[in-house]
């Protein structure tokens, strides 16, 4: 692992207390997942948000699931994050 990955994944861990660990696991099992699927991305979503222990509304959920299924995922981490925060 790079400086840069073992940035990413230290600051992923403080923010959110996902070890390294889970966040492979997620991708592995995400990286042939068809993302235009509503009920793929929404048990994804629905995943990460129990990992990191960050409930979500139904109403944030819906909107989450609505932008990855119709292609208009946030371009940057930041914007990602705020999609879940509130």
């Amino acid at each position: 692992m790079n400086n840069f990955q073992k940035g990413m994944f230290d600051k992923i861990q403080k923010n959110t207390n996902i070890r390294p660990e889970e966040v492979y696991k997620v991708a592995d099992s995400v990286k042939n997942a068809d993302f235009s699927d509503e009920k793929t991305v929404r048990n994804l979503v629905r995943q990460l948000s129990q990992m990191a222990n960050k409930p979500l509304s139904k109403e944030r959920e819906d909107k989450i699931v609505q932008s990855i299924v119709k292609n208009k995922m946030p371009g940057d981490m930041n914007t990602l994050n705020n999609l879940f925060k509130k």
